[in-house]
């Protein structure tokens, strides 16, 4: 059996990945005009840096590497992700 630590760092470790599974999807169904329109990379671009970063820290944890992983999927939710749906007219519907 693992220590409290590992079981710690495997639960933030999970949640990073969530964080970088729910980028990734929010990435697929968004229009690729948008993000353009929006003045974001394109929309392969930042489907590649998520699925980068989910692998990067799937294969190495959240530490070391991993952690640029989940501030890429924090960089697409809070700035990407809020541009393209301003401009699809998406507004702070669910």
């Amino acid at each position: 059996m693992g220590t409290p630590t590992h079981a710690l760092l495997a639960v933030v470790g999970y949640g990073c990945l969530g964080l970088e599974l729910w980028a990734i999807v929010d990435c697929v169904v968004r229009p690729t005009a948008g993000f353009v329109a929006a003045g974001k990379l394109t929309k392969p671009a930042w489907l590649a840096i998520t699925i980068i970063a989910a692998f990067v820290t799937y294969l190495f944890g959240v530490l070391g590497f991993g952690i640029a992983g989940v501030i890429a999927a924090i960089v697409y939710l809070v700035d990407v992700r809020p541009a393209v749906r301003e401009v699809q007219g998406g507004g702070n519907r669910w």
